[in-house]
């Protein structure tokens, strides 16, 4: 199909209404999702929530290899199928919901500033923890990523993610990092995010963005998932205002909606 073609099918597909049956697909939940991939999930869902968009979270195996772009989470709407949460963005908002058409060209500036903040800090930080620290990849990381999978495949799929990982890791400057100065990463995001929330409800003030959905998706499964250690959750668990910020998310978007509590 040609480049226009493909525009043209895509104008039509985000002309239709949202469906009843919208399906968002990540790793299975119990034995296998892995921190990053479940933080991931979680923000698309909580963005999902606040647009009032109906979705059905479904748990498969192979939801990476099912995935366009190799990366989870990954909706079904109609004949449309988009991975990651900045083109799920652009996708919902082609069909008339968007969460920050109120902010002015500076607050959506700083928004994306903030959203590369979390992404080059907390998401390459739980990265590195998953598949860069010897305890957490011998403890967790490999049973969990290979669970689904029998010998020696297990150990093959594993052992490939894990270099796939540690070239990304070198490439982008943290292949020497020690864990001390990630967890020093992740608190100075932290405290840049606490500043920023104050005492707000959100981010900006009253109504929740894509950065909120972004936000609670990472420190929500940070805070929630059990590691080999509780280091990584004790640097957010520093900040009152972000656990505020986590509890009202959950409690508003999941548990007053029917969802239930998400731990």
């Amino acid at each position: 199909m040609s480049l226009v073609a493909e525009a043209f099918v895509s104008q039509i597909a985000a002309a239709e209404p949202w469906p009843e049956n919208a399906t968002l697909y990540q790793q299975l939940k119990g034995e296998q999702i892995l921190l990053s991939d479940n933080a991931a999930s979680l923000a698309v869902q909580a963005f999902l929530q606040m647009c009032n968009l109906p979705i059905k979270v479904v748990c498969r195996a192979n939801a990476e290899y099912m995935s366009p772009s190799g990366k989870v989470p990954f909706i079904h709407v109609g004949n449309q199928v988009v991975s990651e949460l900045g083109p799920i963005v652009q996708f919902v908002k082609a069909k008339g919901h968007s969460l920050s058409d109120g902010l002015d060209e500076v607050q959506k500036a700083e928004m994306k500033a903030y959203m590369e903040l979390v992404n080059n800090m907390l998401l390459t930080a739980e990265l590195y923890l998953q598949w860069c620290d010897e305890a957490t990849v011998g403890e967790i990381t490999h049973a969990r990523y290979g669970s689904p999978y029998p010998w020696p495949l297990n150990h093959i799929l594993a052992y490939q993610k894990q270099w796939e990982v540690k070239r990304k890791m070198k490439a982008i400057g943290w292949g020497k990092k020690t864990l001390d100065q990630v967890l020093e990463d992740v608190d100075q995001c932290c405290q840049a995010l606490s500043q920023r929330l104050g005492t707000q409800p959100y981010f900006f003030n009253k109504q929740p963005t894509e950065l909120d959905a972004l936000v609670f998706g990472h420190l929500y499964t940070i805070l929630t998932t059990q590691l080999t250690n509780d280091e990584l959750s004790e640097k957010v668990k520093n900040y009152s205002n972000l656990l505020a910020f986590c509890r009202r998310i959950e409690q508003h978007y999941f548990e007053d909606r029917g969802k239930g509590r998400l731990s």
